[in-house]
């Protein structure tokens, strides 16, 4: 299939502040020389943050890379992982095509995306907030017939299903992903024939499925917001640089702006939270310096109980879980340095105070 630039293309692309941070500590993980290894996970930085790859990004992830442009342009072109022209600003919805969905529905699932979102693949919806392909095998042909919707698969479906599963995304809601006929993942329909002793309760949902649950990310794009890809060769590195830095630098360390000054500007946002904590238990939030029994109980109760929550934490995030600390004076996240510590935690990496509790 030829694969071409969309003809109405942006002015301009730019990374947000986090996706920038965060490709930059992509690269570092490739020897000098050999950045342009990054090019795949920087191009789907980009169309996660965007929906589609613009022309503009992708000139600017080479130049970021110090590639030839032609070079990031054979990428784009070649992986039909990336979008090339406008999706739906809701959702765009990949059909699986292949034997098993063929043979167990799929056309009929073709048949709803033309009838409610668009008459051919990759037109958008008419007020754009849809848009449809059909694709190769996604692997889940146990479940057949079934969809990829943003992160995760809708499995077992049937049209009127997925006619529901579309009108709920426009409304503004996020069905469950996973098996839509009742089954918990990939078992007989007529109920397990062996592993008799597996118990499917232990979670509402599949791994998968559950995750995405708890996450509520499943068609949400990438923002800066989600938990960060944990970089433990950037911290290090800033660490050797900490270490090995002439003194005299701690001369010209009054001229950054006072910390006081600088919470004063971030406004309080609340962080993504759970309902309860992975199948496989809570963390031990005592692990991170400064939080107690009673502080382990008040982050719980408000939603959080894994590192790699707190890792994920901004500005604004850590000012609104100071301000929801009642009863402790205020600024102990930032003064304690929770959220680095619970990123090298997260990592399974210690703690000199992790390492003290351990012991």
């Amino acid at each position: 299939m030829l694969r071409r630039l969309y003809h109405d293309q942006p002015e301009s692309f730019a990374f947000t502040p986090a996706n920038q941070a965060w490709a930059e500590a992509q690269i570092k993980k490739y020897p000098e020389g050999r950045q342009q290894s990054a090019i795949i996970p920087l191009l789907w930085r980009a169309q996660e943050q965007e929906g589609w790859l613009t022309r503009p990004a992708i000139e600017g992830v080479a130049e970021m890379l110090g590639i030839a442009y032609i070079r990031a342009l054979e990428v784009a072109t070649f992986y039909f992982m990336f979008q090339l022209q406008p999706v739906g600003s809701v959702a765009h919805v990949q059909v699986c095509g292949t034997l098993s969905c063929m043979i167990c529905g799929a056309e009929d699932l073709i048949g709803v995306c033309k009838e409610k979102i668009a008459d051919k693949a990759h037109d958008l919806s008419a007020d754009g907030t849809f848009s449809w392909e059909e694709v190769e095998c996604l692997g889940s042909c146990s479940n057949a017939p079934m969809v990829q919707i943003g992160k995760d698969y809708y499995e077992d479906l049937t049209a009127e299903k997925f006619a529901w599963i579309l009108d709920e995304l426009a409304a503004g809601r996020v069905p469950t992903p996973g098996p839509q006929n009742g089954r918990y993942a990939a078992e007989p329909l007529g109920g397990l024939t062996s592993l008799g002793e597996f118990d499917s309760g232990k979670t509402k949902y599949n791994a998968s499925a559950q995750l995405a649950s708890d996450f509520g990310d499943t068609v949400k794009r990438i923002d800066g917001t989600e938990v960060p890809l944990i970089t433990p060769w950037v911290k290090s590195e800033k660490a050797a640089a900490k270490t090995s830095a002439p003194k005299a630098k701690a001369a010209a360390k009054p001229k950054a702006a006072p910390k006081s000054v600088e919470k004063a500007t971030v406004a309080a946002k609340k962080p993504r939270t759970m309902k309860a904590p992975r199948t496989a238990g809570a963390d031990d939030l005592k692990m991170i310096k400064g939080v107690g029994p009673k502080l382990e109980t008040m982050l719980n109760e408000l939603g959080f109980y894994h590192f790699d929550q707190i890792a994920g934490w901004s500005a604004a995030e850590v000012a609104w879980v100071n301000d929801n600390l009642t009863g402790f004076k205020k600024g102990r996240v930032s003064r304690d340095n929770w959220v680095e510590q619970a990123r090298k935690l997260a990592f399974g990496q210690e703690t000199e105070f992790s390492k003290r509790v351990s012991d």
